[in-house]
């Protein structure tokens, strides 16, 4: 890909699994990036990738959830944890990949990523103001000894409060201001259900009422 042109700073690869060292450094020399997707990675048994060590020679990893299919929840809070224990158990140090470097990758690795890194994934003066607003005091949040290491390692999606994109506020006490919810969830079950009747399998499950 590199020969022909391929591989530059508006390249995202996805997961980088299997890239081979030398790869790395084609990557890291040319600005291209790699999103990490531990979930899908571990549900599909593709592998795991080398996180850390490509970072250490220059790569831009930022972090990813993949399809449905191999990624159920899309939650990329628990995708930061996960992202961290993944790699602690591969080189048997519980010191790689800590609470501050998984945020990273999840935030302004993100934005560079994109070639955004000017307008968004950190909160500064200039940037947009798009950043979340978290409820720490929920019981398993608890103690708050390190705000940080609590959003990485015992947080969930669930648990953001606010979501502001670029100074306007999209979600408010965990309520979607901008689309209807329930009616979202409706048509995502009629629509699964017609899914499974065209490929030939029986529902049985009852969903829930909307």
């Amino acid at each position: 890909m590199d020969q022909v042109g391929l591989v530059g700073p508006n390249v995202v690869f996805a997961h980088g699994v299997w890239l081979p060292e030398k790869e790395w450094r084609i990557l890291a020399m040319k600005g291209a990036s790699v999103a990490h997707c531990p979930s899908s990675n571990m549900k599909l048994a593709s592998g795991v990738a080398k996180v850390p060590e490509m970072m250490q020679v220059g790569v831009n990893v930022s972090l990813g959830g993949d399809g449905g299919p191999s990624n159920n929840c899309y939650d990329m809070i628990r995708e930061m944890k996960t992202a961290s224990l993944l790699q602690k158990a591969r080189l048997l140090d519980p010191l790689v990949m800590n609470a501050e470097a998984v945020l990273e990758i999840a935030t302004i690795n993100g934005a560079r990523a994109l070639g955004l890194q000017k307008e968004i994934g950190s909160i500064e003066v200039g940037k947009k103001a798009d950043m979340i607003l978290v409820r720490l005091k929920e019981p398993h949040l608890m103690p708050i000894i390190s705000p940080l290491s609590n959003l990485v390692y015992a947080a969930e999606g669930s648990d953001v409060d606010t979501a502001i994109i670029d100074g306007k506020i999209i979600i408010e006490n965990r309520v979607v201001k901008t689309l209807d919810e329930s009616k979202i969830l409706k048509q995502a079950i009629e629509r699964g259900e017609k899914l499974l009747e065209r490929s030939g399998i029986k529902v049985d499950s009852k969903w829930p009422e909307f």
